[in-house]
């Protein structure tokens, strides 16, 4: 049965009862954290069977955290379903869910100590949410410090997210591992995203707009970056219910943009506004010069 953690000092002496029950010492057992904020879905579902198989002790976190939106944006209406969500813990063998109030986590919200993205927080996503990779790199931080995990899993459709927590990972020194998993996506195509919730029949058709973008840009790729970016404008051109906020191709390796001479491996990144819906999405391209 999942364990429901609510606070810091409960979630710390589950996890050394944890330990003990796996039959290890308390810093012996591996032990994995899937960071979420609930709604889950298959995605989800295949980052927590990804932790099973990389460790003993399996915690997921969900916390809608309020750092990470802005003002104007969805927290308030962000979905929220913790029963359906910890129905879906219990039949992946989840040990224990980690569901703080916002107050646990943020005792003085107005005066919180935060984590800076640098400058490669404030571009592509950045740019349309300035605050937003501070918001995420301090949650992840505290989930870090909390439950002190030996693993960490995150999906790849946030790329711009993952290539943070990697960087944060590095530059301060956190003893984890950070284990990617690649987009998990429906029957056409478009990727699980908890904000699909949102889309009405007709805005659901029109999401695949960001795929076929994508494809756009993939097909085009052996053209150089200025082709392969013009293509996939032009698929956004031709839906007008579908408004892009960016597209754009990056070193997959540094994450900086690249030019019309680039030649190796690109991420082809998009976010795109469906009615009141803001949906993203990513593609590895190889780029041949």
């Amino acid at each position: 049965m999942t364990r429901i953690l609510r606070t810091v000092t409960e979630t710390r002496a589950a996890i050394a009862e944890l330990a003990a029950r796996a039959g290890a010492e308390p810093d012996k057992a591996r032990l994995a954290l899937v960071p979420t904020m609930g709604a889950l879905h298959d995605g989800h579902r295949a980052l927590i069977r990804l932790a099973r198989e990389r460790a003993e002790i399996v915690i997921v976190s969900i916390f809608v955290n309020p750092l990470q939106f802005a003002p104007d944006e969805d927290l308030d209406r962000y979905p929220r379903t913790p029963e359906a969500d910890l129905a879906v813990l219990e039949a992946e063998g989840v040990h224990a869910a980690f569901m703080p109030a916002v107050a646990e986590m943020y005792p003085d919200l107005e005066h919180v100590t935060t984590v800076s993205a640098g400058e490669a927080g404030r571009i592509l996503e950045g740019e349309y949410r300035p605050t937003h990779f501070d918001g995420v790199l301090t949650v992840v931080a505290k989930l870090f410090n909390i439950i002190r995990p030996d693993i960490a899993v995150f999906g790849e459709k946030d790329a711009q997210q993952l290539a943070l927590v990697r960087r944060m990972v590095r530059d301060l020194d956190f003893p984890l591992e950070i284990v990617a998993h690649p987009i998990v996506r429906e029957a056409d195509g478009l990727a699980r995203s908890s904000r699909n919730a949102y889309l009405g029949e007709e805005e659901r058709g029109i999401a695949l707009t960001l795929k076929r973008a994508l494809d756009a840009v993939e097909a085009a790729a052996p053209r150089g970056r200025d082709d392969a970016i013009a293509a996939g404008r032009a698929v956004y051109d031709a839906q007008a219910l579908a408004s892009m906020d960016y597209l754009e191709l990056v070193d997959a390796a540094t994450f900086a943009p690249i030019d019309d001479t680039f030649a190796g491996e690109a991420l082809a990144l998009t976010a795109a506004r469906i009615g009141t819906t803001r949906l993203i999405d990513n593609r590895p391209v190889a780029m041949r010069h």
